[in-house]
């Protein structure tokens, strides 16, 4: 239930970055069948995270950080509940770095030159990935200490 409701917000998010950025190149979005529509919605979400594995060195740095705990999960054997919570911290790290980039793109779009009020946005942003990081490194260390110091 929990993940689908991310997901369908997720989908709804993209779909909002879509139609602007559609509005830019003053195209009309097409008309679809509501089965139609959620396929598009994934093909346009799998293009985002293309687009930040690409550009986004944060989220490149982050994906490697994911990759390499993941592998020290199955290396060492955890538990499914430290799997739960690995998995986790890892998607609340990088689905807020995501969010984060596309409130840049968009802070950025509406307002090309430098605003105070914009910088102020973007410093809360990170500031919610920087949180995350921390919780998810404090995730990290509470899981990984008793198979690395024991």
């Amino acid at each position: 239930m929990q993940k689908s409701w991310l997901l369908a917000n997720f989908f709804c998010f993209c779909g909002f970055l879509y139609t602007i950025f559609e509005r830019k190149r003053n195209l009309k979005p097409k008309k679809t069948t509501y089965f139609k529509g959620r396929i598009l919605s994934g093909v346009y979400a799998c293009k985002g995270v293309l687009i930040l594995l690409k550009k986004e060195r944060n989220i490149q740095v982050q994906f490697v950080i994911a990759i390499l705990v993941t592998a020290m999960g199955f290396y060492y054997h955890i538990t499914p509940v430290e799997w739960s919570l690995q998995l986790l911290s890892i998607g609340l790290v990088i689905g807020l770095e995501a969010f984060n980039t596309a409130l840049e793109e968009m802070a950025d779009f509406i307002q090309p030159t430098y605003h105070e009020h914009i910088k102020k946005i973007k410093d809360i942003a990170a500031a919610a990935v920087l949180f995350a990081a921390i919780v998810a490194f404090v995730v990290g260390v509470l899981i990984y200490y008793p198979y690395l110091f024991t």
